[in-house]
Order: structure tokens, then sequence, then C-alpha cells
């Protein structure tokens, strides 16, 4: 069964996919916020007009210029600029990985940016913990930002009663299929079945196609891929839950089938060759340069999908059914990566202010931008009206199917037993290694790392 509070955002992902979508960024509910949100909230308005030279530095995960995200970051700090002259936003740009380690060795000095990047639930707990994140529930109560957020959706980054970070999306996991490459292989249909999945790989291999383009150097890449498997193997999301609470262990043969369906993966020749070398961002660029058949990941990069060389040839099906087990109607779920405020920033008003102007403009811009399809907040607009591409829509169809799903290793397990697992799977990729034996090193971690 999904939990109580994934079920209510699993809900309110389904409402924000609706063609009609309704958010207050933009159209008829704008207005009432419209001044406000052009002008930053609160103290640090008076001391951001006091002539103070001031650098809040934005430690962010978008560096591909070629995608609207980057393209909105860069216009609302642009435009923040241009109204506050003596506050200056210095971008530290990085990918996933690479800021995820960064932000470690800067939380364990205590020098976390001004504001930073984290991810949900587990994942951002240990720097709350540590009391490196600045509550922002004063910051959600002005001009109605916390109401632009999906019902449930703020939960996972919430502990104590305090909202800790604010997500940039709300997202599912699908699979990415190029059309004119599945019609150069003869493949009429998309699969339904991971007997018919893994029979397209074969195909595509031996037509010289990559069949599946990844980046496993950033090694969440592979996790998630995996974890679509598990849920299916196990009949079911919960699997990681029913760990925890000592109904299952890693030892279960749900687990020990996701394993060897992976490895059949991997020995068929699915992945780029040297894919551990391959960095998320270079992996995404094999399918969109029109290199490879299919991409396994979270929909939110249908945007830059449809600003890139495939746009157009691009359409979008649920992972398949794996021996008959499992709803293709239940995802992987993604609650976004979240901007979090440090608790020691020496500019924390001005910081919470610039954070506040940013959220509520980032909905509209993302919209402007052909990037609504998996939004945290609403948006009001029509997205076949606003010209949305057939790939968008198609994705947005996926999300009202949604009957339920898992989190991401890594945001739903301890940091240590998430690192053993993300190192277990990158491992498969270099080597077949025995399925008992792989639930076997996670199942060992986890006993050794419970909490």
């Amino acid at each position: 069964m999904v939990n109580k509070k994934l079920w209510k955002t699993t809900s309110a992902i389904a409402l924000t996919a609706m063609l009609a979508l309704s958010l207050s960024a933009c159209g008829g509910g704008a207005a009432k916020n419209n001044a406000a949100a052009n002008e930053p909230a609160g103290n640090g308005a008076k001391s951001g007009s006091s002539g103070e030279k001031i650098t809040i530095t934005f430690q962010n995960i978008y560096p591909d210029p070629a995608t609207p995200s980057y393209k909105t970051i860069h216009a609302l700090v642009e435009e923040y600029e241009a109204a506050h002259p003596n506050i200056h936003i210095e971008l530290d740009t990085l990918n996933t990985d690479q800021q995820k380690i960064k932000l470690k060795t800067q939380a364990a000095s205590k020098e976390v940016p001004d504001i930073t990047i984290v991810n949900p639930a587990a994942q951002m707990k240990p720097f709350v913990d540590a009391g490196l994140l600045a509550p922002l529930n004063d910051m959600l109560d002005q001009n109605g930002l916390k109401d632009t957020y999906q019902e449930g959706l703020l939960d996972y980054y919430s502990f104590d009663g305090n909202v800790y970070a604010l997500p940039d999306g709300n997202n599912i996991e699908v699979v990415y299929y190029n059309k004119e490459l599945f019609e150069q292989a003869g493949i009429t249909k998309t699969p339904e079945t991971f007997d018919e999945f893994l029979a397209d790989v074969k195909i595509f291999k031996e037509k010289g196609i990559t069949p599946l383009a990844i980046g496993e150097k950033d090694s969440w890449t592979g996790s998630f891929l995996f974890m679509n498997i598990l849920l299916r193997t196990n009949e079911g999301p919960g699997f990681l839950q029913d760990v925890m609470d000592g109904k299952k262990t890693f030892e279960d043969p749900a687990f020990v089938e996701a394993v060897d369906k992976f490895q059949e993966l991997v020995q068929a020749g699915a992945f780029p060759d040297g894919a551990t070398s391959i960095d998320a961002t270079a992996g995404g660029n094999i399918f969109k340069s029109g290199q490879a058949a299919m991409w396994v990941i979270g929909s939110w990069e249908t945007g830059a999908i449809d600003a890139s060389s495939v746009a157009g040839k691009v359409g979008a099906f649920q992972f398949p059914t794996v021996n008959g087990k499992g709803d293709p109607n239940e995802f992987m779920l993604a609650p976004g990566s979240a901007f979090a405020v440090s608790a020691n920033s020496e500019h924390l008003q001005e910081t919470k202010d610039f954070l506040n102007f940013f959220t509520l403009n980032f909905p509209k811009k993302q919209f402007e931008n052909k990037n609504a399809v998996g939004l945290g907040q609403k948006v009001d607009g029509d997205l076949k009206a606003a010209g949305y591409s057939d790939l968008a829509i198609n994705v947005a169809e996926l999300f009202n199917q949604v009957k339920g799903g898992d989190l991401a290793f890594d945001n739903t397990m301890n940091p240590a037993t998430a690192q053993v697992h993300l190192s277990s799977i990158q491992n498969l990729f270099v080597q077949k290694v025995d399925s008992a034996q792989v639930a076997k090193e996670h199942q060992t971690a986890f006993e050794a790392n419970k909490q």
C-alpha cells in the first residue's frame, strides 16, 4: 500500500498534469500576487535598498545552457539584480553529483552557501539535524507562496513542523523513446513487458543503435532505473519501507529478481560503452542528440528534450511489467530537488527575500519556457493552447494515470546504506555479480547502519 502522505502527493501530481492547469503564477490568480512577487518581501527589502553591497551565493544544478531550467534561473537572477543593483546573486552551477559532493564538504566545515540544493526526506535530514538549514515557514507565509505548492508536497521537506526547502518540481520516471529510431529498427510498438523491452534492446544493439542512454558516473541514474524493476518484481510499492519495518530483507526474492533483470539489461549491451565514465548530463545528451533509442529518466527532462535536436521525434511510455508482475501505472515518484537556505548565512533575510521572489516567479517563467510539466507548484494555463509539444501532452497524460509508487532509494534509506546501494548497482555496469551476493551486500549494510 502507498502511505497516506505519498498518496496525497501522487494525487497532486495527477492534478498538475491536466491540460487545464491551475496555478497562481500566471493567469488570473497571479494578479493579486504580481506586485508582491516582483519585489522581495520582509525586512530584506529595507536593507536591500540601503545601498549596502551584498553577494548571495546560489548553488544550483542547472549546468546546461540549452535547457529551459538554465534559462529560467538566469532570467530571474538578472531580473532581480536589475531591480536591486546593490545585490549580486553569484551562481555556483554544478551537475547533480558534483553538487552533492561539494555540499557534503561545505557542510562538514559549516560553510553551506546562502542557497543550496537538497533532496527530500532521508537525504536532507542530516543537514537539518546538524542545524545547517534555516526554517522557511516565515518566508512561505509571504506573498501567498505556500499556497502555490501542491498539497502534501512540502511534507517531504519538513521536519518537526518546519519547512526547510522548496522543491523545483514533482516528477515521475518515464521511458522516453525516439520514434524515428524505433521505426528504423522495425519496432512498431512500445514494449509492455520486460521480455519485450529486452528483445527491443537486442534489436537496437544489432542495428548499431545505443538502446538506452545513461550517465552512470552519476550513480543515481542506474539506481533510479533499477528501482523501476524492483517496483514491478515487488508487485507494488513499499519494498524499502518493509525492509525498514523488519517485514522483509534485501535477500527477499523480489530484490534478487530485480537484480537479475537489471543484469540482463547490462549483459545485453543496453547501455553506452563506458557508462560509468559518462556523467548524467552527457548521458542525457546521448539521447537528446539522437544517438540512443530510449532514456529512462524523470519527467523533468521533457522541456530539455523539446529544446534539443530530437524535438518532435520523442514519445514516452510507462516502465513495463516484469514476469507478469506490477502495475504500469505505478511509477517511481520524484519530489524534486529543492532550494534550501543556510542557517549561517550572513545575509539571511536578504537571501530569504530573494528566494521568495525566485520561487513565486519560477513556475511562471518555466511555463513560458515550455517546461511546466512536472512542476511542484500550480500553474494556470492550457498546455496545448500555449504551444506545448505532443511530448509534453503525452507526459501530462501519463501523470493523470498515476496510481502510486515509490521514492528513490537514496530518498528513503539512511545515507550509509544508500551509498552502498549506489556503488553496488554501479558495479553491475562493470562486471556480472551473483545477484544473491548483491542482495547480501545490501542487507549487511542495512543492518550495520540501522537507526
